[in-house]
Parts: C-alpha cells; structure tokens; sequence
C-alpha cells in the first residue's frame, strides 16, 4: 500500500485525512448545521413539555436556551480558525488539556450521536407509516423497529457515498422542513388574530419574551428541555476539511446556523402557545398527550379540513419525517469524521482514518456509526421502551458535557493572546461563559436524574435516566484506560502534542496523510513509527510558540 509520511513544517500543520477539500459553500455548511438539530421533529417532541413547565413563557426559554449555545458556537468558531480539525472536540481539548481530556470530548460526541440516532431511526420509522395510513405498523414496536433500521441504513450509505450527495440532500429535506414550519405558524397566527382559533387560545405578547415569575427549579427544567433542541450546529464545524475556506466558513456556518434556529423556535412557539393556549382540555399544550407530538395533535385543527388544509396536515407529518431523517443522516457525518480523526492520531485504532478513494469519505469510522446505532437500537428496544426513552433524555449529559468543555478549551488555547477587546469577548469571556453555564446545566441535570421518579425505570433507587448518562461516560472511561494501555502513543503525546505553547496550527497547505490504495480502496494515515526521536508529528516546532 502506498502511503506518504508528512514533513513536518516550521509553522505547523493539520494533517489532510484524504477528505474531499472544497466540497461544500457557506450555504451547503448552514443547511448541514440547521438539519442536525432537526428543528420540525425537535419542536413536536419538546415544546409541548416545554410549556407543561412554564406556560406562556416557552418562547422566553428558547431565548434564554440560545444564549449557551452562541457561545458555544462562537467558541468553535475561533478554535476552527486555528486549527480546522474533523475531530473539532477531541483535537481541540487534546490540544489544550491533554490526550485524556480529549479522547472523552471525543467520546461525549461519539456516545451522544448514537444514543439519539435511536429516537431518530424510531421516530422515522413511525412517522413513514404514518405518511401511508398503515397506523396499526406505526403502533407496533416490531415493525417501527424494522423500518427504523432500514433508515439508518440507507443514511449511512448515503453518509458513505460521499459528502455531496449528503449536502444535496439536505437542501431539500431542509425546504420542505421550513416552508411547512412557516406555513404552520402562518395559519396559526391568522386565526388567532381573527378569532377563529379553537376555545383556549391567546393573544401573544411581548411578556412571553421575558423570564419573569418562573422559579428556579421550572427555569432549569425547561432550559434542559431547550437546550436539547438547539443541539447538532456543531455538524457544520465537523465537516471543516471538506468546505472551500476550511478556517472560516465552518465556524461562520454555526454561528448563523444557530440564529436561524433561534428565529424558527421562537417564531413557531409563539405561534404554538397562541393557538392552542396551555390548558389541558382539547388541543391544550397543558395535556401531556398533546405535549408528545405537537404538530400531530394540531396539524388538522391548525389546517383545517378542506383539501387544502388535509394537503398541509399532510405535509405537517412530512416535515416531521424529514426532519427525523435529514438528522439521521447528518448525525452521521460528525461521529464518522470524529472517529476519523481519532484514528489518524491513533486514540482509536488506524483502520478508522481510511477514506474511501472515490468517494473521500470516511469507510470505516462511517459504517461503524451505522452499525452501532442498529445495534444500540435494537438492543434498547429488545430490553426496553423505557430503557430507550431514559437513554435519550440522557443525552442531554453529553450535549452540556462536550459542548461545555469545548468552551473552557478555546479560553484556555487563547488564554495569552487575549490583547485586543475583540479577542478578550470572543475568545475569552464568551466561550469560558458558554462552559459555565453548561457546567452549571450539566450539574443541575445529575441533580435532577438522581431522583427515581425523573424518566421512566429505576435502578437501584436512582433514576434511570441518571444511570445511562452518568454510566455511559464512565464507560468511555473504562475503554480510554484499555485502548491506553492496547495502544499508548495517543496518550504519550506522541501524535497530537498538547502544551500552551504549541496548541495553535496554522491549517494552511496542509499535507496528505496517505495515497489511495488500488487493491484495498481506502487511503489510510502513515506509519509515523519512522520519523526521528524527539519529534512530535502533528505539533509545531518544539521551542518555538505559533
């Protein structure tokens, strides 16, 4: 197999892992990093939960839950800058904190993408009957089961053929998501105001925009609920190697994708709260049966029931569907391109930095992504709905937990070039208030799990949902000491060299990592058992800062 072993330069560099470079605009980015968060399936599963908790005041909580989220978002943005990595996490707190930090910011990314890829693959698999008319499938675990594997698999194929194929398909799930969101909140908002909205309903106001008369405990609540829906910008950062401007397109593609975000929840709420009120009679956001689907339980009140109202009642199920799938599809791309990443710098075995010759995708890590979430998947299911439901409300953990240390990281990589206002609020303060905050939700959400009556089972007289969260990152520490001791170099520094004075790349003119294998079809990392003692392969010049 013919490989290439990089020299190393004077200014640093970030190795190219064969991904193809230039594949993807600012807008391809966006619509990427928007689709991860799955904005129609998001709000029919929480904004109803969200309102059970403070009412009126659900579009305020999507204000507030933003905040944390800008800064993290600004937080990626200036460590892409530097060093436009796909491992985003992993190789930034590497760099910053050391190869353990960084193997468990990999593995926060890593656990809390397939965790979900379950309620992802379900609620595509039911919603798809649902489509059809066959309800009696849609209600059977069974067959929900079945379809909701063959969706994974075909957006794990569709991941594998290339990162085009996947952005051109976003455009589209992404179109039919918006314009029936927006459509939704249009006809909303009109009978509202005309008065012909069902018994129950209210007139918005500027109060609702405003955190005022919620106690501690509600406010926390509902922002874990929020701060779930906002998750999976950070996609448009992790395919960074494949966009035409590597060190600023990705992090600019987050930031905006986060404010768009932050306009259609706050928009659709509104528009949600007013025309079905928060009672717990009818259509009432206050019934728990409403809160679990949103658009299902309004989608024909909202339309009505002339054939064009039934059209949009349709389409309602659609957005639903594509958005359930088009997250499917881009909860793939980062887990595969942080598993790349990982096995360039050997913290995972180096079978996972092959990249498909054709295509200039990740092989292995990909099809691992796939495989692992049928299996968590149907695992979960066999030993429990209950079980599955807790895990997903668990991701929550590992969204504060990487989202949070990824902030503490940019402050401390920029912690001595903070000389400028600009750089004090945008490398500084924001990203290490981002971490704060997270930490603070992060804390706060053990508190909560703890308690047996929080989710679904009970384990030892915990609360489940504590248990598959806490006990899912303490797994990834178990298999970091044993993947330290199979393969040390990782976690010597001898492939991703931590250290203050030599964590900032420069990112440019980086070279290749290997050469396509005819025989095997991969590009794979090189040997870099070969290169002189002392020399830290991936880092700068060992005296000399960047």
């Amino acid at each position: 197999m013919a490989t290439e072993t990089p020299e190393r330069s004077n200014d640093g560099y970030t190795p190219d892992k064969g991904l193809k470079p230039g594949a993807l605009g600012l807008m391809s980015s966006v619509v990427i990093g928007m689709s991860s968060t799955a904005p129609a399936y998001s709000l029919a599963a929480t904004l109803g939960f969200v309102v059970i908790v403070v009412g009126v005041k659900a579009p305020a909580i999507m204000l507030l839950a933003f905040i944390p989220m800008y800064l993290i978002a600004v937080a990626y943005a200036e460590l892409n800058k530097r060093e436009p990595d796909c491992g985003t996490t992993f190789t930034w707190v590497t760099r910053a904190f050391g190869p353990r930090a960084g193997w468990m910011g990999g593995w926060g990314i890593i656990a809390a993408d397939i965790i979900v890829m379950s309620n992802l693959a379900q609620i595509a698999g039911i919603y798809g009957f649902l489509l059809v008319g066959a309800d009696g499938l849609a209600e059977s675990t069974f067959w929900s089961t079945v379809a909701g594997v063959l969706w994974i698999a075909v957006m794990t194929y569709i991941c594998y053929r290339g990162i085009e194929v996947s952005a051109r398909m976003q455009y589209g799930l992404l179109g039919i998501e918006l314009i029936v969101l927006a459509a939704f909140a249009i006809y909303a908002l009109v009978k509202v105001y005309a008065g012909t909205a069902p018994e129950g309903s209210l007139t918005p106001s500027l109060s609702w925009l405003w955190p005022s008369g919620m106690s501690v405990a509600e406010l926390t609540e509902a922002l874990l609920l929020a701060i779930f829906i906002y998750w999976g910008w950070d996609t448009a950062v992790a395919v960074n190697e494949e966009t035409k401007d590597p060190d600023k397109i990705p992090g600019r593609a987050a930031i905006i994708s986060t404010v768009l975000l932050l306009a259609t929840y706050v928009i659709v709420s509104i528009a949600t709260v007013a025309f079905a009120g928060t009672g717990e009679e009818g259509i009432g956001l206050g019934n728990e049966e409403n809160a679990e689907d949103v658009f299902n339980a309004l989608g024909d009140t909202v339309f009505g029931d002339d054939w064009f109202g039934s059209l949009f009642a349709a389409l309602l199920i659609i957005s639903v569907l594509t958005s359930a799938s088009a997250s499917t599809q881009t909860t793939i791309l980062p887990t595969a391109r942080a598993g790349l990443s990982m096995g360039a710098y050997r913290a995972l075995p180096v079978s996972f930095a092959k990249v498909h010759p054709r295509y200039l995708t990740p092989t292995v890590s990909t099809l691992w992504m796939g495989a692992l979430s049928i299996i968590f998947y149907v695992g979960l299911t066999l030993v429990s709905e209950n079980v599955l439901q807790d895990s997903i409300l668990a991701v929550g953990l590992m969204i504060a937990f990487y989202y949070g240390l990824t902030g503490f990281a940019c402050a401390w990589y920029y912690r001595h070039e903070l000389k400028t206002p600009r750089d004090l609020f945008m490398r500084g303060i924001l990203p290490l208030l981002g971490g704060i905050i997270l930490l603070a939700v992060f804390v706060k959400a053990c508190i909560d799990y703890l308690d047996p009556e929080y989710g679904y089972t009970t384990v030892a007289g915990v609360g489940g949902v504590f248990v598959v969260g806490i006990g899912t990152l303490l797994l990834g520490v178990v298999l970091m000491e044993i993947y330290a001791r199979i393969a040390p170099a990782f976690f010597r520094g001898e492939t991703l060299k931590p250290g203050s004075s030599d964590l900032l790349l420069a990112g440019r003119n980086r070279p290749t990592l290997g050469l396509p294998d005819s025989h095997e079809g991969t590009v794979i990392a090189p040997d870099l058992s070969n290169l002189p003692p002392g020399r830290q392969p991936y880092g700068g010049d060992d005296d000399q800062p960047h």
